[in-house]
C-alpha cells in the first residue's frame, strides 16, 4: 500500500465529507452543511493530507499563526487506514510546517482522547466552548 502525503493539497468538500464518513468524526462534524463543509476547507490554513491514489484517506486540518499556536481542528483518517501510523504521521508532518515555538492544540474525540498522551501531548483541563447557539452573557 502506498501513501502519499502532502501539504495544501485542494480538498473539496465533498472529498472531506467523504473522509469523515469513512472515519468515526461523522457525528461531531455538520456533515449535512455542503456550505458549511465547504467554508471550513477554503478557510484552513494548513492541510496536511494523507492519499492512496486518488482516494483522501487522512487529513490534518488546521487553523494557524505559523509562530505561537496551531488549533488542528481535524484529525481523520478512514477506518479502513486506521492502525497504520497514518494520523501520526499527520501530525508530525502538521507540526514540521510549524515554527519552533508554535504548539499544537487540538480537541480529542471521546474514543481517541487516551491517544495524545502515549504520543507526547499533555493534556490541558482548561479548554472552554461556547456552542453556536449559546451567547455571551454580562
Amino acid at each position: 500500500m502506498s501513501i502519499e502525503y502532502k501539504v495544501n493539497e485542494p480538498v473539496t468538500a465533498d472529498q472531506f465529507i467523504g473522509l469523515l464518513e469513512a472515519s468515526t468524526l461523522t457525528e461531531r462534524r455538520p456533515i449535512e452543511d455542503r456550505e458549511c463543509m465547504q467554508g471550513v476547507i477554503a478557510n484552513s490554513n494548513l492541510i496536511v493530507s494523507a492519499w492512496q491514489g486518488d482516494e483522501l484517506i487522512g487529513i490534518a486540518r488546521s487553523v494557524t499563526d505559523f509562530h505561537y499556536a496551531c488549533y488542528l481542528s481535524d484529525l481523520a483518517v478512514s477506518e479502513a487506514h486506521q492502525q497504520l501510523g497514518i494520523g501520526k504521521q499527520l501530525q508530525i508532518l502538521t507540526q514540521q510546517q510549524l515554527g519552533p515555538k508554535c504548539k499544537l492544540i487540538l480537541l480529542a474525540a471521546p474514543a481517541a482522547n487516551e491517544y495524545y498522551e502515549h504520543i507526547g501531548f499533555n493534556h490541558n483541563p482548561r479548554c472552554w466552548v461556547l456552542e453556536r447557539e449559546s451567547r455571551i452573557t454580562n
